[in-house]
């Protein structure tokens, strides 16, 4: 999909030679708010911003207030291995 933006002139004078930054940082702002909104999961986000690993797109969404919260499977998990640890 390809989008087209109409910027004022005014302000576009101002964005000069940085039009792939703007590009970037429009692209990142929706990535956060889609997660926040849950229009988009991790998955998603990671997709959308071509990054290599899980990690990398839980790192940029913690940069940005956007933790992920865990699923209810990996919750279960954890206490699954605490309780393993436990025992051990």
């Amino acid at each position: 999909m390809t989008l087209t933006m109409t910027i004022p002139d005014n302000l576009a004078a101002s964005i000069g030679n940085a039009v792939d930054e703007v590009r970037s940082r429009f692209i990142e702002g929706y990535a956060v708010q889609a997660y926040r909104s849950g229009t988009f999961s991790t998955a998603e986000v990671r997709e959308l911003l071509g990054h290599a690993s899980r990690w990398e797109t839980e790192d940029f969404l913690a940069a940005h207030g956007a933790w992920p919260d865990p699923s209810a499977n990996e919750v279960l998990d954890d206490i699954s291995n605490l309780r393993a640890l436990r025992v051990a």
